[in-house]
């Protein structure tokens, strides 16, 4: 992300609680903030999409969106358009994903 302070800041016990509603063909959907993080000097948010009743979707699909906040730091999320710019937050989340070890068992 960005070096600039964002206008709207969060503390850790809101951070959870944040959710963000999505006006999709298919309805509205409700969803969960996984991160914000910067690729190629942009910001970008990573959205779990929730089941009817607020649970995890079992499914791990997870929506990209380019990221930004106005002037008054009301946050704004868009559609990335562009295959090759998608492809490249799509990578960054990955190796987000990865950094964490997101996707390491206990066995490992």
């Amino acid at each position: 992300m960005s070096n600039t302070e964002k206008a709207t800041p969060v503390t850790p016990d809101e951070i959870d609680d944040i959710r963000v509603t999505l006006e999709l063909d298919e309805g509205e959907v409700e969803c969960e903030i996984l991160t914000i993080f910067e690729a190629n000097h942009r910001d970008y948010i990573a959205l779990l999409p929730l089941n009817p009743d607020g649970s995890e979707n079992e499914e791990g699909t997870v929506y990209l969106y380019r990221y930004a906040e106005d002037e008054e730091g009301m946050p704004q999320i868009d559609m990335i358009a562009d295959e090759g710019e998608y492809s490249l937050a799509a990578k960054r989340f990955d190796e987000l994903l990865d950094e964490e070890g997101y996707f390491e068992t206990e066995e490992e």
